[in-house]
Order: C-alpha cells, then sequence, then structure tokens
C-alpha cells in the first residue's frame, strides 16, 4: 500500500507546481491577449504557450536533469560569481522585489477594490495587504507542509472556480472574435507577439526557484536517486503543464468573445471582472474574486518559501523563519506602491533576465552533446548578457545613442524584441569552437 502511494506522489507535487506557477498574472494576460487578438486568438495562443507553458516546464526539467538541486549550483557552469549574481537578481526579483508584492496587489485591484467606495479604497489596500501577507508568510513558515495545503487543498478550490467560469462562458457566449489588433494582424505576427507576451508570466524564470521545491517534495518521499528524482520531476510537469495551456486557452477565449459586450479595455482584469459580471451577475464578481485570492495566494506562498530558503543557504545566518518574515515585510512595504507602479518596473529586469534564463535552459539541457564545457556555457551566455543587458536598458528608457538603429538594421528578430536570439548562437558557435580547439575537463 505505500508502494501504490508513492508512486502516485507526483500527482500532488504535480499539482503544487501547477498552483505555484498560476498567479493572478497568468488569468489576466491571456485575458487581455485574447482581446487583442481576436480572430487569430489560436495562433497567439500558441505562441503564448511556447513560453508560458513550454518554457517553464522545460526549466524545471532542466533542473531535475542537471542532477542540481538549485539554480546556482546549475548556474555555477558558467562561473561561480555569475552564478550567485543571476541567482540573486532572479530570486529577488520573482521574490519581494516584483513577483511576490504583485501577488498582493492584484488580488487587491481584482478581488477586494472593486466593492469599496472611492474614500475607503484609499485606506483598505494598506489593511488588505497585511492581512494577505500575513496569511502567505504563516503558510511558508513550514515548508514540509507544501505539498499537502497547496496540491490537495487550495489548488483544486482554484480549479473549480475557474472550471466553472469557463463552462458558463459556453452556455452563454459573450460575443464572436473581432478584427485582430495591428500587432497580431496576421498568424505569423500573432505568433511571435503570443510568444513575448508569455514572458509577462515571469513563469519561466519562477520555474527555475520552483524547480527546488519540486525536488524537495520529491526527497520528502524518500525518494533521492538522480535518475528516480529526474523522472518524478518530469511527471509532475506534465501534470502542471497541460492544465496550465488548457486555462490559457479557455481564458484567452473568453478574452476573444468579450469586445462586443464590454469594449476593448486596457488589461486584463477589467475584461475578466466584466465578463464575471454579465456571466454570472454579482455573484460572478464574487467568483472572480475567490478564483484571484487562491491564485494570489499559491504562488505568493511558493515564492516567499523558496526565496527565504535560499537566502538562508546563501548567507549561512539567521534562521529560516526569520528570512520569511524579512521578505513578508518587504513585500508589504513595496506592495504599498501600487500594481501600476510595480509592473512598470518589473518590465526592464524582466528584459534582462529572460534570455539569459532561455539560454542556460537550452545548454543545461543539451549538456552532454557539448561534452560540459565551461566554454561553451560561458561564451553563450556571454553574447546572451551584452543583449540581455541592452533590452534592459532600452526598456527603462535609457538612452543609446545610435545604436538602436545599428541593432535594428543588422540584428535579425530585433525588431521583435528577440535580438538575442541571433546574439546567443554567436557565442555558441564561438564556445564549440574553442571547446574543439582547447582541451579540458567537463564541469559538474
Amino acid at each position: 500500500m505505500q508502494n501504490n502511494q508513492s508512486s502516485k506522489r507526483f500527482i500532488p507535487i504535480g499539482l503544487m507546481l501547477f498552483a505555484l506557477f498560476f498567479g493572478a498574472g497568468n488569468l489576466i494576460f491571456p485575458a487581455s491577449m485574447g482581446q487583442a487578438a481576436g480572430s487569430n486568438v489560436w495562433w497567439a495562443l500558441l505562441g503564448f504557450c511556447i513560453t508560458g507553458v513550454g518554457l517553464p516546464l522545460l526549466a524545471v526539467m532542466c533542473i531535475g536533469y542537471s542532477g542540481k538541486l538549485a539554480l546556482q549550483q546549475v548556474a555555477s557552469r558558467i562561473h561561480p560569481y555569475y552564478a550567485v549574481f543571476y541567482t540573486v537578481v532572479c530570486y529577488m526579483a520573482i521574490g519581494p522585489c516584483f513577483a511576490v508584492p504583485r501577488t498582493g496587489t492584484v488580488s487587491y485591484e481584482i478581488a477586494i477594490r472593486p466593492f469599496l467606495s472611492d474614500e475607503s479604497a484609499e485606506y483598505a489596500m494598506p489593511i488588505f495587504l497585511a492581512f494577505f501577507f500575513l496569511l502567505s508568510g504563516w503558510l511558508a513558515a513550514t515548508p514540509n507542509k507544501l505539498v499537502d495545503r497547496i496540491g490537495k487543498i487550495l489548488t483544486p478550490a482554484l480549479v473549480l472556480t475557474i472550471v466553472v467560469f469557463i463552462i458558463k462562458s459556453f452556455i452563454t457566449p459573450l460575443g464572436t472574435a473581432q478584427t485582430p489588433l495591428a500587432a497580431y494582424a496576421t498568424p505569423g505576427q500573432a505568433v511571435v507577439q503570443g510568444i513575448l507576451d508569455g514572458y509577462n508570466t515571469l513563469d519561466a524564470i519562477a520555474a527555475l526557484v520552483f524547480a527546488s521545491l519540486v525536488i524537495k517534495a520529491v526527497h520528502f518521499t524518500g525518494i533521492t536517486e538522480h535518475g528516480r528524482v529526474a523522472r518524478e520531476v518530469y511527471k509532475s510537469s506534465f501534470i502542471a503543464g497541460p492544465l496550465l495551456a488548457v486555462i490559457y486557452i479557455f481564458i484567452a477565449k473568453v478574452g476573444s468573445e468579450s469586445v462586443t459586450a464590454i469594449g476593448m479595455q486596457e488589461t486584463g482584469a477589467p475584461i475578466l471582472a466584466e465578463s464575471a459580471k454579465i456571466l454570472f451577475g454579482q455573484s460572478g464578481a464574487l467568483l472572480l474574486s475567490a478564483m484571484v485570492l487562491l491564485a494570489c495566494l499559491t504562488t505568493s506562498i511558493g515564492l516567499i518559501s523558496c526565496c527565504a530558503s535560499y537566502f538562508k543557504e546563501l548567507t549561512g545566518r539567521l534562521h529560516y523563519i526569520t528570512w520569511v518574515v524579512l521578505f513578508t515585510i518587504i513585500s508589504y512595504l513595496i506592495g504599498l506602491f501600487g500594481l501600476k507602479t510595480i509592473i512598470v518596473s518589473t518590465i526592464p529586469v524582466l528584459m534582462f533576465i529572460y534570455p539569459l534564463c532561455v539560454a542556460l535552459v537550452f545548454l543545461v539541457l543539451c549538456h552532454k552533446f557539448f561534452g560540459g564545457r565551461r566554454c561553451v556555457y560561458a561564451w553563450t551566455i556571454g553574447f546572451t548578457f551584452v543583449m540581455a543587458l541592452y533590452n534592459g536598458l532600452q526598456t527603462a528608457q535609457i538612452a543609446m545613442g545610435g545604436l538602436e538603429e545599428i541593432l535594428a538594421n543588422y540584428v535579425p528578430l530585433h525588431t521583435y524584441g528577440l535580438g538575442w536570439i541571433p546574439f546567443a548562437l554567436v557565442g555558441l558557435i564561438i564556445g564549440l569552437v574553442h571547446k574543439s580547439v582547447v582541451k579540458a575537463p567537463a564541469v559538474d
């Protein structure tokens, strides 16, 4: 009986992984994309699922495949100093600086703010955020119970609310898909724009962090041998992936059909809120509130737990719970700046981190094909770093002189926001040449 239970342990672990990925942003972005893509929504979804589903799952798998427990250990194949730098940046970005505060502010804006008057809203946000982050910190304080709390309790409740929303949208459709906006005008453009829209979920970056939670959850079942751990991670990923894809598809469908009913909206939040009201009336707003609160809470718990574990191991100082309290307080204070400020501040950092994340995942998965040589890692990441840094600075609206015109004319894919890809390929080629000329042992 015990063996049978252990063999099925990947199911709640996979549900936990899904819930950790699925935050409010994963509801908002496909809805917004659906409106903008209109009749080309299915093409846009193809691109969105590449970066919103495929890359996060590959990232989790690459950590499991690497035989390492955490992102820093994998990134050390490039250089130990780079590993610390990149890992700290990732953890702070998806932790207390951006992603965790966003979970609280998104919860407030969608689940609480619509029910308040303008006068009470001014005082309500600090109070709500205090309760939200206190609950997140309390649940994150006992990480060994994350699988049971998230995988067995919160995730089914979250999925149930989403399923009800989707079923009602089929019974009484909001309307028909409209003409796509310029960025989605053709199927090819829709796919490319969908790829960029998928970046907004931050899930590929978060996956490098969440992988450690998944591996630790597998270890808690008594499985520690590398090959078996990797297989359990893969199986858990294939639970989370289809769930993400199905929900993205149907939320985007709701968005694409909503224009005739509610008009074009600036973000996905009012799309979901107004659609819920039409589909369910006032009870729809309450349903949406439950959905968003559950999505945000599960993500917040996982991120706080991961960040606290990492910094405890990195510094060797302070207790795990002390780090949980510290990051909970920081998240609350940053959350007080409001959702708009957090989103605007996140984008430049995202444009810097994401290309490096994708390049690292590719290199880890191809580790054996180039003999695990550090020079291949270093050259590829080095060239990717150049364009990633440029993308971040450009997004932050820091003047680059005439560099933009040069890159637009001579770097393929740059005008689509993917100019880092040819840079990474050049670095990879140089690394392979270096490998063939200079003999050295593989990195672990």
